[in-house]
């Protein structure tokens, strides 16, 4: 660990030297407040020992340099008795601490040990925090389920080999995310990532992409173009949707991966490149070979490293975790910061089955922001396909024999706050006039029905 000494007396410099040095701390010293800035804006230094009186610049100019050059690092101020008061206002301009003249250099090592004790905490802290983020987001992709949990260590390992990948997964899934993944934390992540959607390329432009053309080539091609293999050389090329590119074209791609080589259309010239492939399809691949849609040779060169991933039906757990991501993000793109949504609006998410997956429950997420004018997203603001069936407050939820009576009850209570407080978008004053109770009465009940009462208005 660096350590830096600023300190004008040369007798109690050297001591601190001396005891630093004694301690296995690697010290570098300034004799002036000037002097020090400059040395710290060359160089990094874990701590700073730094007087308070000093020419040129003083402690305070000192902590303030340093902790706008590197917040991490901490200061420790020395002082006289009389200046005490001034050190504890440095602390509060987020010096770590300080030690009185004269000291004893026991007591400048306790200090240190306890700063070195105290940040191993902080970074531990972060490294957790980082730890429990990832494992909520991996690479963007959301999920706490166990189901992605296996997910994500399947990336993490697959990551680092060089062999073909194949996602399986319905549309919406999150095949691309995981393909961006696996680039991402690959050795080649610095090199070039081309995606081909082979469903959205028309058949007679799709060899012309992947394998570019010389000039003259048809009509159109008025000079040579690179196609995506020639430009991902070093990288990675993700073919989406491999499922729905053309048998006349699956040979020529088998040929490709095999030979790492190719022609560009109209040309002669042979050229190999060095990439590796990531397939994704919605599609039963070994179906599509047993009806003859597909080449058998070419699903055993893409399929080495098979990834499937689940729709979201079968891991609702991360639904309410997914709905936070995106009230948060596209709460920004509309400007719209801060919102929550209701308890009964939250059931109705979660009980739909998304056929769409998370890409239908990120639009739906996204009109319901759109259509909400409180803070709080309320079944009204919900696509239809979610909100199903209205309340019927006559007796909907009175009705539910899987409920005992006093279940429905709290229930059929519940749903009517949640109706009301919609309607009245969250006002709780109106809310309270509506349902015949007073303010104080609903509040009870919100707190024990867990509303989130922090986004309501008073009026």
């Amino acid at each position: 660990m660096k350590i830096l000494v600023i300190e004008d007396e040369l007798s109690v410099r050297l001591g601190i030297i001396y005891t630093l040095e004694g301690a296995g701390y690697k010290v570098k010293s300034a004799e002036n407040g000037i002097e020090g800035i400059k040395l710290f804006e060359k160089e990094h230094f874990e701590i700073v020992i730094t007087d308070l009186k000093l020419p040129g610049a003083d402690g305070i100019e000192v902590l303030k340099s340093v902790k706008t050059i590197s917040p991490d690092t901490g200061v420790i101020i020395i002082t006289a008795f009389a200046d005490v008061k001034t050190a504890v206002e440095a602390m509060k301009e987020s010096a770590y601490d300080y030690i009185s003249k004269p000291f004893d250099p026991a007591e400048l090592l306790i200090v240190l040990d306890r700063f070195i004790k105290h940040r191993g905490l902080e970074l531990e802290n972060i490294r957790l925090r980082e730890e429990v983020k990832e494992k909520k987001q991996f690479e963007c992709i959301i999920g706490t389920s166990p189901v992605m949990q296996a997910i994500f260590e399947q990336i993490g390992v697959i990551a680092k080999t060089d062999s073909s990948v194949m996602i399986y997964g319905e549309s919406g899934t999150g095949k691309e995310l995981v393909a961006n993944a696996i680039h991402n934390l690959s050795p080649r992540k610095d090199k070039p990532f081309i995606k081909i959607n082979c469903a959205a390329i028309p058949e007679t432009l799709l060899e012309s992409e992947l394998f570019g053309h010389e000039k003259g080539t048809f009509t159109g091609a008025v000079q040579r173009r690179k196609g995506k293999f020639e430009a991902a050389d070093g990288g990675t090329v993700f073919f989406d949707e491999i499922g729905d590119m053309p048998l006349s074209l699956q040979a020529k791609l088998l040929r490709v991966l095999e030979s790492h080589s190719f022609e560009r259309l109209g040309g002669n010239e042979s050229l190999t490149v060095d990439v590796r492939t990531i397939c994704a399809t919605r599609k039963n691949l070994k179906d599509e070979v047993k009806a003859d849609k597909f080449r058998e040779d070419l699903y055993y060169r893409i399929n080495v490293l098979p990834i499937t991933l689940p729709p979201l039906r079968e891991r609702k757990e991360d639904i309410p975790l997914l709905v936070e991501h995106f009230i948060k993000v596209l709460g920004k793109k509309t400007g719209k910061s801060n919102l929550s949504i209701f308890p009964a609006a939250m059931d109705k998410v979660m009980a739909y089955g998304y056929p769409g997956n998370v890409r239908e429950l990120q639009h739906a997420i996204e009109m319901a922001l759109t259509y909400c004018t409180g803070n709080i997203i309320g079944c009204n603001c919900l696509p239809a396909e979610l909100k199903g069936n209205e309340i019927d407050k006559s007796g909907y939820v009175l009705s539910r024999e899987d409920l005992s009576l006093t279940e429905r009850v709290r229930t059929f209570e519940r749903e009517i706050i949640a109706y009301t407080l919609e309607e009245t978008s969250g006002r709780k004053k109106e809310a309270a006039r509506k349902l015949g109770i007073s303010r104080e009465t609903l509040w009870r009940k919100l707190k024990e029905y867990d509303f989130p009462v922090s986004d309501l208005l008073e009026e």
